[in-house]
């Protein structure tokens, strides 16, 4: 007598569901569902010609311009002067048009960003897993992600690091063009020049892009302003959620003399002052130039020790790239005295592409990047006036978010030391994770 076998178990719908999010179309439709829900729910502030978030202010820059008054040309700016291209594009077909087609540019940006990361036809399944996890990150920092100008910026920061092995030219005009439009990926750039075998093309992309943004503002008249970004913020007290002024809100809550929560009209944001608040804002500063600097040494020794070692030294390389720009990004946010919810998309896309090139060490800290942004927008906007008031659970979630960041800060200087500084005690070469044909090197397949 014999046995029938035993019918296959049928998937569950989680099983199901994860199935088709490692198909193209479940990639795609994860993506188009995402902004599109976007559209939907701000949909009656579209119809009204209304705007959300910063752009509010983005428009009114636009409107201006278009009447004759620039920021960079006739005043000194806080952005950088490439800001201006995606602030004044959604203004072409008029003000009232400014959210729907403020929108779509950031759409078009996020699938750069895909396209970067799984291939233009969405055909490197390897890639997929970090497609997600960008994917994840716009959804749990929406309120920045969509409706400010890192939502441009991060997407080119996520491009320009993945293409650095393969379009190297490419690669550095789209980092270049991401620091015109914010700052931060300058950290990115500094950890290529250190690193990448490609730095001279990637230089050469970077110096192309930059040389044309600062020819057609000097062109235009705003040379004297070109830099103006550098020192409009110098003199501010620290900002309220920045790492450096937890103690001063936390003053404020226990109503010590002297610390308060104050409105900053000028920037339009809130700053803490109290006994030593500017003193600590100055000394961060100089901890970051300091950290920057011991960073960019770790990096240059890493170069020597882990990928002259390496088996594979393109894979390498790819990590060491990634590694130490996180380590530089974020040592930018904990050292800094401004504090806005929009630097967690400073490090989410860095994490992106870490998980890209070498997932099993990125996991850990991909997980407590996801938290941090979630803690990011519960802080802001969900609970920012009782923030404002001194409320102690808002303060403590802004201290979990702080937390984190420096949690992460220290993770990332620590598995740079390790790479640079190898235990010579042991017998065995400088550990590599393993990696998959398809995981590797950062790029398109050839």
């Amino acid at each position: 007598m014999t046995s029938t076998p035993a019918s296959p178990r049928p998937a569950t719908r989680r099983e199901r569901l994860a199935a088709f999010g490692r198909t193209r179309r479940g990639l795609a439709t994860g993506f188009v569902a995402l902004h599109a829900a976007y559209i939907l729910a701000l949909l009656p502030l579209i119809v009204t010609g209304g705007t959300e978030g910063d752009l509010p202010l983005y428009r009114q820059w636009a409107q201006d311009a278009v009447q004759g008054t620039w920021p960079i040309v006739d005043f000194d700016w806080v952005y950088p002067a490439g800001a201006l291209v995606p602030i004044m594009l959604p203004i072409a077909l008029g003000p009232y048009l400014y959210q729907l087609l403020w929108l779509l540019m950031i759409a078009g940006a996020n699938w750069l960003a895909l396209a970067a990361l799984a291939g233009p036809r969405l055909q490197r399944r390897s890639g997929y897993p970090a497609a997600w996890y960008w994917l994840l990150s716009v959804l749990l920092l929406a309120p920045v992600s969509m409706l400010r100008l890192e939502g441009i910026a991060a997407p080119l920061a996520i491009a320009g690091l993945v293409w650095i092995a393969r379009r190297p030219v490419v690669a550095g005009a789209l980092i270049a063009c991401a620091t015109w439009v914010k700052v931060w990926p300058a950290a990115i750039a500094a950890a290529v020049v250190a690193v990448s075998r490609t730095r001279w093309w990637v230089t050469l992309g970077g110096l192309a892009a930059s040389v044309g943004i600062m020819v057609a503002v000097v062109a235009a008249g705003g040379g004297s302003n070109l830099f103006s970004f550098l020192t409009i913020q110098g003199q501010r007290a620290p900002q309220l959620e920045a790492p450096v002024a937890t103690p001063w809100v936390w003053a404020t809550i226990w109503e010590l003399p002297g610390a308060r929560i104050r409105q900053n009209y000028e920037l339009a944001t809130r700053e803490v002052i109290g006994h030593g608040a500017m003193a600590a804002g100055e000394i961060v500063g100089w901890l970051m130039i300091i950290a920057f600097v011991a960073i960019a040494l770790l990096l240059l020794r890493a170069r020597m020790t882990w990928v002259g070692d390496a088996r594979r030294t393109d894979i390498a390389e790819s990590q060491l790239i990634v590694l130490g720009a996180f380590a530089m990004t974020t040592a930018l946010i904990v050292f800094n005295k401004v504090g806005s919810p929009q630097y967690m998309l400073w490090l989410a896309p860095i994490v992106a592409v870490g998980i890209l090139v070498d997932p099993d060490r990125w996991r850990t800290p991909a997980l407590w990047m996801a938290i941090t942004s979630f803690l990011t927008t519960l802080v802001f906007p969900i609970f920012y006036m009782p923030l404002v008031r001194a409320d102690p659970f808002a303060a403590s979630l802004l201290l979990a978010r702080n937390a984190l960041l420096v949690a992460l800060f220290v993770w990332s200087v620590h598995a740079l030391w390790r790479v640079a500084m190898p235990r010579r005690t042991r017998d065995e070469p400088v550990h590599i994770a393993p990696q998959r044909p398809r995981l590797s090197p950062i790029g398109d397949p050839v």
